[in-house]
């Protein structure tokens, strides 16, 4: 039975050949492309990876906004277990 295949999860799928030969024409002849089998999950699947992958490919680009978000949230968490490992109770 064949499965529909998400479009964004085939462009995250094709985007290592893509862009390894830069070009419409090398290592992407026909005949080469028609003997690929390629083991598609269902379309579920598909949109949770792709949901996956999304994210990641806006933390990774988009470095105005997520590594400067990243570095505060693990700033706040290394000062909170710092305060933790420092601040002792007063023995009464």
């Amino acid at each position: 039975m064949a499965q529909s295949l998400f479009t964004r999860f085939f462009a995250y799928l094709s985007y290592p050949v893509i862009e390894y030969t830069k070009s419409a024409q090398p290592g992407l002849a026909v005949g080469n492309i028609e003997k690929l089998f390629i083991s598609v999950p269902s379309l579920e699947e598909q949109e949770r990876i792709v949901a996956i992958l999304d994210r990641f490919d806006a933390l990774t680009t988009d470095i105005s906004n997520g590594l400067p978000d990243e570095i505060a949230t693990r700033q706040k968490q290394y000062e909170y277990y710092l305060d933790k490992l420092l601040i002792f109770k007063e023995i009464a």
